[in-house]
């Protein structure tokens, strides 16, 4: 009864406050998604959204709170609302299609208080067929001048049911959480806390991370995210009090006091909301993210080339060998001495088994010194050096023997989250990467944030990501961030953002003591994570159970699903992430070898959010196509149709697919091939085994 009164209520201040001198609708370019702007009788403002003449988002509040100033919410009053439409077609230089369409309408309504201090601002809306989105600009004016402290955003985003929602807790530091599906009145970030497998973890409120995917009773799906984060607090979703809604809540730093500061005039990040009848929609219609960024600044990038690559990684994860030198651990049932894996002779094995699979690059993990004094200690400041290599790894003969085999060294710069220590060493570190010709890096972000006070996810943080990425693109430097602040469209504007992780990968297979990611994970992560942007999830692994090395630990997958994760998981670099030896003379490694890593465009075939997913991309420049499919713990049989495979065109199809016996658990190796010619009318029956997959090569005749 509550809140139907509260509805009532807001009714009536709806029609009072309504200027219908003013248009301030906005409809998308089909016409089916309308998103409206009013001021309540007292100058609130507040929007909402409909689609097909549904309410998809219910009204919703907009306000500032600012340091040193009364609350920005009230008493404004509409100067003008002007409209415009925009649409052209853009190229990628890499990305899941070469050419993406911009096309929105676009509704700027300019806003004054009409009580002192009279301050003004603008709010732009977006409208595309695929959702729409606003961003706040407070313009050069006399009474805001200078610099202005933010303490709290105040957007809602108020939703009409309670929807089933995907969702990580609003974590301040990290987004390596398990997803829950609950109701969205059911979200208790709270409950989180303190997980026993985070390096970091701060969780204020019951609040969720983004992109946070729902679906509505009527089958409608929304996620809610953010676009071109820049000089501003990451965006947390706080649940609100009548759990049925969220309300913004900013990253803040507990060192300054504040959630933002910024220098007048400016602007803030873009609030996007998704807007999909189908849940494959919802990642086809990610472009939005991109399109919502300004256009490349930092020009051609051909010097970075997408590639798969391997690495001395996993074998530290399992405890093959460690980051560091002269370290005594418990490996399986033998106490004994574990060797350092970024050892010459030990990189240039990988170097060569790279060279002879067609595999271009190698990333080499605790290559430089540092790496005893890291993890877990107070004192990281100037710990790790990015130029000096421990003594038994010779970086310049590496590169040099790794080019002879066209196979490039990839490099890792770990900053155990001291990000001043790196920030000293960036134009050193990358000018070494630019004189031996090298042109991508891993960077890490371990631990909490020195100075203390500081979150990965906040202002001060933003502003280092982003630093690195304009610093690197100086040398020709890629960057693919771990531990990293999340993605938001910005690679359009600068393509050096190559990949990241930003969310649970598949290193807890190794180590986690929860049993690892569920088989839901992956099928999660297609419809909440992978919207926002390039995933180095690192596949491949085909020692499941992990022996002899991790007894008690295994990856929840079967063999074809980790195949399958090269095309359902997109990244311009994808890991070949096991061990050369677990790929020796193995018939399923063929795939790797095959599959595509720069896409002309990408189909989702068909998908529910954490149950299962299916998605064809067809390579760049060859007219070939791949097909992955991955489904959670339950078995599934469906037809899979080659209807979007060119007419009149026959192709040779290779399926990597479960074996009868397969299941994740209980037997995971389980796998087969067959082969199979194919054309735009083949419709072929499909069985994926529980957590299992598919995946497919779909090979022109003259593929060489």
């Amino acid at each position: 009864m509550a809140k139907l009164i509260s509805i009532f209520v807001f009714v009536l201040l709806f029609f009072s406050g309504c200027n219908k001198s003013q248009n301030s609708t906005l409809r998308s370019p089909n016409r089916n998604l309308t998103v409206s702007f009013q001021l309540t009788s007292g100058g609130i403002p507040f929007y909402q959204a409909s689609l097909h003449n549904e309410q998809v988002i219910a009204p919703s509040f907009l306000g500032f709170e600012f340091k040193d100033m009364s609350v920005f919410q009230k008493d404004m009053k509409i100067i003008s609302v002007k409209h415009s439409s925009h649409n052209n077609i853009w190229e990628t230089q890499w990305g899941e299609k070469r050419e993406v369409v911009n096309h929105y309408n676009e509704m700027i309504v300019s806003l004054k208080e009409q009580k002192a201090p009279n301050r003004k601002l603008k709010i732009f809306f977006r409208v595309f067929n695929e959702g729409f989105a606003f961003r706040y600009e407070f313009p050069e004016q006399e009474n805001m001048l200078g610099d202005v402290v933010i303490l709290d955003e105040m957007t809602e985003f108020n939703l009409t049911g309670d929807h089933t929602t995907w969702w990580i807790p609003g974590d301040w530091e990290i987004y390596e959480h398990h997803y829950n599906k609950t109701k969205v009145s059911e979200i208790d970030a709270i409950s989180k806390r303190n997980h026993p497998d985070l390096g970091q973890t701060y969780i204020p409120y019951n609040a969720v991370n983004t992109p946070v995917t729902m679906k509505t009773n009527g089958g409608v799906y929304l996620s809610i995210h953010e676009a071109d984060l820049t000089n501003y607090a990451g965006m947390t979703l706080k649940l609100n009090e009548s759990k049925d809604g969220f309300v913004s809540e900013l990253v803040g730093s507990k060192r300054l006091g504040y959630k933002v500061k910024r220098n007048m005039p400016f602007e803030t990040p873009w609030r996007v909301v998704q807007v999909s009848e189908s849940a494959g929609g919802l990642i086809e219609g990610s472009d939005i993210y991109m399109n919502l960024n300004d256009s490349n600044k930092i020009g051609d990038v051909s010097w970075f080339k997408p590639t798969k690559y391997m690495g001395i990684w996993w074998e530290m994860h399992i405890g093959k060998s460690t980051w560091y030198m002269n370290s005594r651990e418990k490996t399986g049932s033998n106490d004994s001495m574990v060797k350092h894996g970024a050892r010459t002779e030990n990189v240039k094995q990988y170097i060569d088994f790279a060279s002879e699979n067609g595999i271009g690059a190698l990333l080499i993990e605790g290559w430089n010194t540092g790496w005893n004094h890291w993890c877990g200690f107070p004192d990281r400041e100037g710990v790790f050096d990015f130029v000096t290599p421990y003594s038994d790894y010779d970086l310049q003969k590496l590169v040099r023997y790794g080019k002879q085999k066209d196979v490039e060294i990839m490099m890792h710069h770990e900053t155990s989250a001291a990000p001043r220590t790196y920030e000293q060493q960036l134009d050193t570190a990358f000018s070494l990467m630019q004189s031996l010709d090298l042109h991508t890096v891993k960077t890490g972000y371990v631990g909490n944030i020195i100075p203390e006070g500081e979150y990965h996810h906040g202002q001060w943080m933003v502003n280092h990501y982003q630093k690195v990425i304009e610093t690197a693109a100086k040398y020709n430097v890629a960057v693919n961030a771990h531990e990293p602040i999340k993605a938001t469209g910005k690679r359009r504007t600068y393509p050096n953002i190559i990949s990241r992780e930003g969310l649970r990968g598949q290193e807890f297979n190794a180590w986690a003591t929860d049993g690892g990611n569920l088989p839901s994970h992956l099928p999660t992560v297609a419809f909440t994570r992978m919207l926002s942007g390039p995933i180095d999830f690192t596949p491949g692994i085909f020692n499941i159970k992990l022996n002899p090395y991790k007894l008690n630990n295994q990856v929840n997958t079967t063999i074809a699903k980790q195949l399958a994760l090269y095309v359902v998981l997109y990244s311009p670099i994808q890991m070949a992430a096991d061990l050369p030896e677990n790929y020796q003379d193995h018939a399923a490694f063929q795939f790797i070898r095959d599959v595509g890593i720069d896409w002309e465009q990408t189909k989702v075939i068909d998908g529910e959010v954490g149950e299962y997913v299916v998605i064809a991309r067809e390579e760049r420049d060859t007219g070939d196509w791949f097909i992955g499919a991955i489904t959670n713990e339950s078995a599934r049989e469906m037809e899979l149709s080659f209807d979007f495979l060119p007419e009149g065109e026959t192709f040779k199809a290779t399926i990597y697919k479960d074996g009868m016996g397969a299941h994740w658990k209980k037997n995971p190796t389980d796998f087969a091939i067959e082969e199979a010619v194919v054309d735009s009318d083949t419709v072929l029956p499909i069985r994926l085994a529980p957590g299992g997959g598919i995946a497919i090569s779909v090979f022109k005749y003259n593929h060489n």
